[in-house]
C-alpha cells in the first residue's frame, strides 16, 4: 500500500499544498503540484501566484501567549515554509503579523520552483489517479468539477458556509487629515489608520447598512456564515452597539483632537511594504459595489475613496472531516489519500497551512515504512488534528485556532498568566515531539 514509487501528488497550490510540498521535499521526496491558476480561477481569487492570499493580509497575532501567534511559533519550530515567507514579505501591523502579498506568494513559488524534486502543473485536476500517494489541499473554493468528484469518492454529503473578503483602499484617496495614526493602548507604535466617528455618524452609518442592497445568494444556497467572520451589515443586524462593540469598537485608542476616546472607529492596516494599498479591518461585506462606494465614503476621511478591491462573499466548501479522516489525515477508506488545509475544516490562513504541514509530516513518515503519531493535544497543531479528527459529525463547523481546542491547565492559573501557561507546555510538548519524528 505504501510502496509507490512515483512523486507525491499535491492538488492545489495554497498554503496549505505549498507547505505540504516544502515538508515532503525536506524529507526526499518529489512532489507533482497541481494548481488550476491561471487557466481557472476561483470567484475569489485574482493572482496567478501559488498561495494567494484572498481575504486579508494579516496572518493575525503575532504573539506566543496568543492561540494564534502560538501555532506560528510552532510551525517555525518545524521549518514552515509559510513562516519563511511571512518574515521576508513583513509590514508593519502591530502586535499581528501581516505580510506584502505580492511579496509572500512570490517567495513560495521561487523557494519551491528552485527544488530540484518539486514540478508545478498549471491545470485543473477533476479526479484522483489510484497508483501514487495524493493530498488534496484545493480549499474552500474547490473547483465544482473537483468538489464532485470528491462527494463522489467519500459518499458524504458537503457542509458549507459563506465567507466575505474586506475592501481594499488606496492609500492616495485617504484624507490623512481627518485619520490618526495609532496603535490600540499605544503598543508596537502606530501601525494603524483610524478613521473617527461620533455618534451621530456611526449611527447613520449603522443605518445605511441596514437598508443597503447586499449580492443575492443562488436561490439553491442556505446563507451560513462563519460566526468568526462575519459580515458588518449582518452585524448590524443585531443591534445598534453590535458594531461599536464588535470591529468598530473604540477600545484602548484615543484621538489627538480630542484627547478622547472616539465614539466608534474604522481602523486601516496597511497592505503593502509601499503603503499604497489600506485594508478595511473587519468590514468583510456582502453589499453590492455600488453601495460599498456609497456608503463607506460616510466613513470620515474615506469622502473620496477609491477602492483597489471591493468586498465580496464567496461559498466555503468543507468536508465533514470527523466522519472521514482518521488523525494522520488519511481518507480512512483509502489511506493513499490525504486532505489538508481548509477543506478539512480549519479557519484561517495560519490553521490551513499548519494543517499542510501535518499532511506532509504524516505522509512522509509512513512513506518511510513508519507509523506517523499526530502532535500531542497540548500543542496547538495538536489540538487543531484533534478537533477535526473527533468533533460532533453532526454539527461540525470550521474553526480558528484558540485556547479553547487545547485541554485545561492543571492547577489554578491567574487569567492573565493563562496564555503563556500554555505556550509554555506547548512548546515543551512539540520539542519532544518533533524530535521523535525527525
Amino acid at each position: 500500500m505504501y510502496a509507490f514509487k512515483k512523486p507525491v501528488m499535491i492538488i492545489g497550490g495554497g498554503l496549505a499544498g505549498c507547505e505540504a510540498a516544502w515538508q515532503l521535499i525536506r524529507r526526499g521526496l518529489p512532489v507533482d503540484l497541481y494548481e488550476m491558476k491561471p487557466l481557472v480561477f476561483s470567484p475569489a481569487h485574482q493572482s496567478p501566484l501559488l498561495a494567494e492570499l484572498v481575504c486579508s493580509n494579516s496572518l493575525r497575532s503575532n504573539l506566543t501567549d496568543s492561540a494564534a501567534g502560538l501555532l506560528k511559533q510552532e510551525m517555525r519550530l518545524l521549518r514552515s515554509l509559510i513562516m519563511d515567507a511571512a518574515a521576508q514579505a513583513s509590514v508593519p501591523a502591530g502586535r499581528a503579523l501581516a505580510v506584502d502579498r505580492s511579496a509572500f506568494s512570490r517567495y513560495i513559488e521561487n523557494v519551491l520552483g528552485h527544488e530540484k524534486r518539486f514540478r508545478l502543473f498549471r491545470q485543473e485536476v477533476s479526479s484522483i489517479p489510484d497508483d501514487c500517494h495524493v493530498i488534496v489541499a484545493t480549499g474552500p473554493l474547490t473547483s465544482p468539477a473537483f468538489a464532485e468528484f470528491i462527494q463522489s469518492l467519500t459518499g458524504s454529503r458537503y457542509l458549507y458556509f459563506y465567507d466575505s473578503i474586506s475592501p481594499i483602499v488606496m492609500g492616495d484617496s485617504i484624507d490623512y487629515d481627518a485619520v490618526f495614526r495609532a496603535s490600540r493602548y499605544d503598543k508596537n507604535g502606530s501601525d494603524y489608520l483610524n478613521c473617527p466617528l461620533d455618534q451621530h455618524t456611526y449611527e447613520q452609518f449603522n443605518k445605511e447598512l441596514l437598508n443597503a442592497d447586499v449580492v443575492s445568494k443562488h436561490s439553491f444556497e442556505d446563507a451560513r456564515f462563519f460566526e468568526g467572520c462575519l459580515p458588518i451589515e449582518v452585524l448590524a443586524r443585531r443591534g445598534m452597539q453590535t458594531l461599536a462593540y464588535g470591529p468598530m469598537k473604540p477600545v484602548g485608542l484615543t484621538d489627538p483632537k480630542t484627547g478622547k476616546p472616539p465614539y466608534a472607529v474604522v481602523q486601516l492596516r496597511q497592505e503593502n511594504r509601499d503603503a499604497t494599498m489600506f485594508n478595511m479591518v473587519g468590514f468583510q461585506t456582502r453589499l453590492s459595489w455600488t453601495e460599498q462606494k456609497r456608503i463607506f465614503r460616510g466613513i470620515p476621511g474615506l469622502e473620496c475613496a477609491e477602492f483597489a478591491r471591493y468586498g465580496s462573499i464567496h461559498r466555503n466548501t468543507y468536508i465533514n472531516t470527523p466522519a472521514l479522516l482518521n488523525k494522520t489525515l488519511q481518507l480512512t477508506s483509502n489511506g493513499n489519500i490525504y486532505f489538508a488545509g481548509q477543506i478539512t475544516g480549519v479557519e484561517g490562513y495560519v490553521e490551513s497551512a499548519a494543517i499542510g504541514l501535518i499532511a506532509g509530516l504524516s505522509l512522509a513518515t509512513i512513506r518511510e515504512g513508519k507509523k506517523f503519531v499526530p502532535p500531542p493535544k497540548t500543542t496547538a497543531h495538536g489540538s487543531l488534528v484533534e478537533y477535526i479528527s473527533t468533533a460532533r459529525t453532526e454539527d461540525f463547523q470550521p474553526m480558528n485556532m484558540n485556547f479553547g481546542l487545547f485541554p485545561p491547565l492543571e492547577g489554578r492559573c491567574p487569567k492573565k498568566e493563562k496564555g503563556m501557561r500554555m505556550a509554555q507546555r506547548a512548546l515543551q510538548a512539540l520539542n519532544a515531539w518533533s524530535k521523535e519524528v525527525s
